[in-house]
């Protein structure tokens, strides 16, 4: 599975982004995808994921801000982040788990929230 992410900026605190990830076959046929983010000096963390079956998780820290959603037509998933805070700068990166447990990464695209 090959995984292109875009939609990475700049923006101010309280603004919003969308971030979109291609994959290269159908989101049905992959288990579990998501989206990881890692900030300067600190680990890669997950962000959100959805499954095949269209259950979606969250970290506490992005609940109620940041949606994961898919485009079935299109077999992308998508990431949108409101309210931006300093604290969500980072490089997100587009994951994918297939059926068969194998993960994916796509290349990171970098979020920076800055007034």
């Amino acid at each position: 599975v090959q995984l292109q992410a875009s939609g990475g900026g700049l923006v101010q605190p309280g603004g919003f982004l969308r971030l979109s990830c291609a994959a290269s076959e159908s989101v049905f046929s992959i288990s579990v995808m998501g989206w990881y983010r890692q900030a300067p000096g600190k680990r890669r963390e997950f962000v959100a994921s959805m499954t095949s079956g269209g259950s979606t998780n969250y970290a506490d820290s992005v609940k109620g801000r940041f949606t994961i959603s898919r485009d079935i037509a299109k077999d992308t998933v998508a990431l949108q982040m409101n309210n931006l805070q300093r604290e969500d700068t980072a490089v997100y990166y587009c994951n994918a788990i297939g059926f068969d447990r194998l993960s994916y990464w796509g290349q990171g695209t970098q979020v920076t929230v800055s007034s």
